[in-house]
């Protein structure tokens, strides 16, 4: 299992999208927040430039919808070119369905779930994913210190999924950096977001694989991928 880095244009310069997906071209997805006001306090951009970015750069858009109505919404996204979308839990009327949907349509199908919210509700639902985030951050803002309170989470989710016996990606996001990448791998995660620490930096292609390095490192010695 390899860790996989997620950089997010939400630290990007919106005005050079384009460019700003080419200088990470070496991530694994490239992470698109589409916020809408009124799930979380802030305006960011929707299908139209999704569908601009799917055609401008080769790496896969990962999207995570923190957005009202997610359940009439995602399936677009999809149409626009994502190859994972998001959506969150807490805003979301048919979870299933809809992430029965997001797969039927051809992509993958990933739940979020807020820093408040708990995972054990949801372990039934498990099996329908294919990625589950763990915000380590309240949505809305880039450049939100990391909380590490979210890590005995990440831990307690990374143990349901080796309960069920899946093949589930463990994404974090919110403060991911060269000083807290190792702790979320330690914990369980395999999906890294990256904002600030990824286009903050001088070389953000360098920047990314800085970051698989250390999650590598930290993944190798993890206790949860050797008990199992």
């Amino acid at each position: 299992m390899a860790p996989q880095i997620s950089p997010s244009i939400l630290s990007a310069d919106f005005a050079r999208l384009a460019e700003e997906a080419k200088a990470v071209e070496g991530a694994d997805w490239l992470h698109v927040d589409v916020m809408d006001n009124h799930f979380v306090p802030n305006l960011t951009l929707g299908v139209p430039v999704v569908e601009s970015l799917a055609k401008a750069t080769d790496t896969p858009l990962d999207c995570h919808l923190m957005i009202e109505a997610p359940d009439r919404w995602a399936p677009q996204y999809v149409e626009a070119g994502a190859g994972s979308v998001t959506f969150h839990v807490e805003a979301a009327t048919a979870p299933v369905r809809l992430a029965r949907e997001i797969r039927a349509k051809g992509a993958r199908a990933s739940m979020a779930l807020r820093p408040a919210t708990p995972i054990e509700p949801y372990e039934d639902l498990l099996p329908e994913l294919d990625m589950l985030l763990i915000m380590t951050v309240e949505p809305g803002f880039g450049g939100q210190a990391f909380l590490d309170i979210m890590l005995p989470k990440i831990r307690r989710t990374r143990e349901l999924i080796s309960k069920h016996g899946l093949e589930l990606w463990l994404q974090v996001d919110g403060g991911v950096s060269a000083s807290t990448i190792e702790r979320c791998a330690d914990a369980g995660a395999d999906v890294f977001v990256a904002g600030s620490a990824v286009y903050g930096a001088s070389d953000p292609a360098e920047a990314v694989r800085a970051l698989r390095k250390q999650a590598e490192t930290a993944m190798a010695e993890a206790s949860w991928l050797h008990d199992h």
